[in-house]
């Protein structure tokens, strides 16, 4: 039997209810990308999407130390532990596995927020959608406010939403350990190790390492055509300058392309980088990875089990 709460409020005090909720996470964006910036260096814009390049300095904790290729099978594959929860209570408990790892890693705070905004867009439409979608149960209870039955605001569906955000939010905090532990070229070396096609690596590593050349080239193209008086308009002249101007960047963007694969031949590029790192797996990478799945494991029966 369905539990229905009917409620009655002023059509003001409706109107903060929906509005509550979308003003929240908007707030929570703002104050993060605040936090962000006070963090970044002044005049650089941050760089948290891709591994760095070289080492960093201070980098001495475990997951630094760990195996690559052990590293990355093993988060991963925890990874799709935590995505496998069907709980709150689990979900959360890996939000707090999470932060430990950030902690144990010395993973930038600035890093950490930006992957928490990369995702807080999706997710929050998971909290707004799916009270109201998901189909009604038996012993669920749904909050009916002035009679409106068809917006009825099912708490199930909150709760699936909140625990799918969770394991959202505690997947994409471990990604900050897996991928700033190690430079890229290193990252990219194991997974060639693991199996992955060596030529993918090879665009991936090349594409990190020009796309910012690119992307100032663009900005100064742009404060060239703004020096000459142009302003972004709805015409066609607009329409003109911005089709001229994708045009020269593929061309100029092609021309340097070029350039580069010629100097790498010039330095004895064969179609092979030589190896970032040596790679040794040790009793205690394996170990800390048999530990690690094992902590997975650990939720999920927590999660299997729980009343």
């Amino acid at each position: 039997m369905v539990n229905a709460i009917h409620i009655h409020l002023p059509l003001w005090q409706l109107f903060l209810l929906v509005l509550a909720p979308l003003a929240v996470p908007a707030i929570l964006v703002a104050w993060l990308r605040h936090v962000v910036r006070r963090r970044s260096a002044p005049g650089e814009d941050p760089d948290w999407s891709v591994p760095p390049l070289a080492d960093e300095a201070g980098g001495g904790s475990w997951f630094h130390r760990w195996d690559v290729r052990s590293k990355i099978v093993t988060l991963l594959a925890y990874s799709f532990m935590i995505a496998s929860l069907q709980r709150l209570g689990p979900a959360l408990a890996a939000i707090g596995i999470s932060l430990l790892a950030l902690i144990i890693a010395r993973a930038p705070l600035a890093k950490v927020l930006m992957r928490l905004l990369a995702i807080a867009g999706f997710v929050g439409m998971f909290l707004v959608v799916m009270p109201f979608t998901v189909p009604v149960r038996h012993a669920d209870t749904v909050l009916i406010v002035n009679g409106l039955t068809g917006l009825g605001f099912n708490l199930r569906g909150l709760a699936l939403a909140a625990a799918i955000t969770a394991k959202a939010v505690a997947i994409a905090l471990l990604m900050e350990p897996l991928l700033s532990t190690a430079p890229l070229p290193v990252t990219l070396h194991g997974l060639s190790r693991l199996g992955v096609p060596e030529m993918l690596g090879q665009m991936v590593l090349l594409s990190h390492r020009y796309l910012h050349v690119f992307r100032h080239e663009a900005q100064r193209m742009v404060a060239g055509m703004r020096v000459r008086g142009f302003r972004q308009r709805t015409d066609l002249e607009t329409l003109r300058a911005l089709s001229n101007f994708l045009g020269m960047l593929f061309v100029r963007s092609f021309e340097r392309t070029e350039r580069v694969f010629e100097a790498m031949q010039a330095r004895g590029y064969k179609g092979r980088f030589p190896e970032p790192r040596p790679l040794r797996l040790r009793a205690a990478d394996l170990l800390l990875a048999v530990a690690w799945l094992a902590l997975g494991a650990a939720l999920i029966v927590w999660d299997r089990l729980a009343v």
